[in-house]
């Protein structure tokens, strides 16, 4: 029997698949992660298994050191309108930089993408990483952390005024009086802040779902605060059970001071699994592909996320403690992830290496369906988090092992739906459609 609290399932789209050098297996997909074909297939092979969504990330630059690892390649959001027409239900979720796009850039894009998939949008926004993604949009540099998350503040804000410019029922395509559309429904948004500045109104009507789901990924401070006021779902980064119900709980505190629901906001640690009848075969998944490690480019992938320098460092002594997280102007929630690991772990180089080699030092869980679907159960069923956004070692097999093996017993614990509640990534989400706002709000 069904139990009243369902899990959320998000399968991370990501090249070959999230193991750094799974690519190098004879039988990746490598050579086909430039073909829409591929991402197609995903996709369905995600609704097959009645997944919530497809998230499908976005960097803004190569680093052209790290030349073992597979660049970014497709634009996320021409990618999901095409996976849009290869699907009926699955949410189809990108990431959008509010450092680099404009509020009116970014809300075009994904209302047009939810008119596509007939209400399946959704929108990551991201402060963005790394400063050699702002020299590609015309700066020296990012702006601090601080700045830059006054700028995303700013950003939403702009961006769900212009999604709200049209009424639902503004389109009223009489052809007799020859009136496409009621003026009267349609406002400008006059948007004057620090960063922005609108008239409106959006040149996409209102979207079928209202606006398009807002999700967020900061683990900082800022990216916590930002998570509380505006998300509607969270993608989060736990290594452990412990650190994913720590990180639930401030979560869920700040909400409700925010004045909202704390269990409103799904909270979606990225997890990443190795599948197999037995345990045995389950591990020897993950030796396989650790044995294509590069270590020169898993060092080089270790310093981009700690700030630090491994080159020298021998592989089998252990790491010294990472300072304080907020003297990292990179991606927080992934320093602090590494942190975690040397704090619990106390690993060698080597050893540390291999806990990064798939997901980056997310969840990792190994063993059979069964195992596996424990281990979710007991995540889930402790409030640590709501639900899960898979991040397969490889792609297609790593995600259809999921959906064939682990999907079917959580199905039969009640803890999984069997088919999508409705049409919408809201729907699935059991998010309610938003009202439009009666006045855009204008920062002072």
């Amino acid at each position: 029997m069904a139990t009243s609290r369902q899990l959320h399932l998000n399968a991370f789209i990501y090249g070959a698949g999230h193991h750094t050098m799974g690519w190098r297996h004879p039988d990746s997909s490598a050579d086909r992660v430039g073909d829409i074909a591929y991402y197609e297939e995903l996709a369905r092979l995600a609704e097959r298994g009645c997944l919530d969504a497809v998230f499908f990330a976005d960097g803004q630059s190569v680093n052209r050191e790290y030349a073992a690892g597979i660049p970014w390649f497709l634009e996320p959001v021409t990618a999901l309108s095409a996976m849009a027409r290869a699907t009926a239900h699955v949410g189809l979720v990108t990431t959008i930089s509010a450092s680099f796009y404009t509020p009116f850039h970014a809300a075009r894009l994904l209302a047009s993408l939810d008119h596509i998939s007939g209400g399946r949008a959704g929108i990551n926004v991201v402060t963005s990483m790394f400063d050699a993604e702002a020299r590609n949009h015309g700066m020296d540099a990012l702006p601090g952390h601080a700045q830059r998350y006054e700028r995303a503040e700013e950003f939403v804000d702009a961006m769900q005024g212009l999604w709200d410019s049209w009424s639902d029922s503004a389109l009223v395509v009489d052809r007799e009086a020859g009136l496409y559309l009621d003026p009267s429904q349609v406002r400008p948004v006059n948007h004057r802040g620090s960063h922005f500045s609108v008239d409106g109104p959006l040149t996409v009507p209102r979207c079928p779902q209202g606006r398009p789901v807002l999700f967020q990924a900061g683990s900082s401070e800022a990216g916590r605060l930002f998570a509380a006021r505006h998300a509607e779902a969270i993608y989060s980064v736990s290594w452990d059970r412990e650190s994913a119900s720590e990180y639930a709980a401030d979560i869920r505190s700040r909400l409700a001071r925010e004045g909202r629901e704390a269990s409103s906001v799904p909270i979606l640690p990225g997890l990443v699994t190795y599948v197999g009848a037995t345990r045995e075969e389950a591990l020897e998944k993950k030796r396989v592909l650790d044995s294509f490690l590069d270590i020169g480019s898993a060092i080089a992938q270790l310093n981009m996320f700690t700030g630090q320098d491994y080159s020298a460092h021998p592989l089998d002594e252990r790491v010294d403690a990472l300072p304080a997280a907020d003297g990292f102007a990179g991606p927080q929630g992934r320093y602090l992830t590494v942190q975690r690991i040397i704090e619990t772990q106390a690993p060698t180089l080597r050893e540390l290496l291999g806990f990064l080699a798939a997901g980056g030092g997310h969840a990792t869980m190994i063993g059979t369906p069964t195992e596996i679907a424990d281990d979710i159960e007991e995540w889930f069923t402790s409030g640590a988090c709501d639900g899960f956004n898979l991040m397969c070692p490889t792609f297609p097999a790593g995600l259809d092992d999921f959906v064939q093996l682990v999907v079917p017993v959580l199905q039969e614990r009640g803890l999984f739906r069997t088919s999508y509640p409705g049409t919408t990534l809201r729907e699935t989400l059991g998010l309610a459609r938003p009202a439009r706002m009666e006045s855009t709000p204008v920062p002072g």
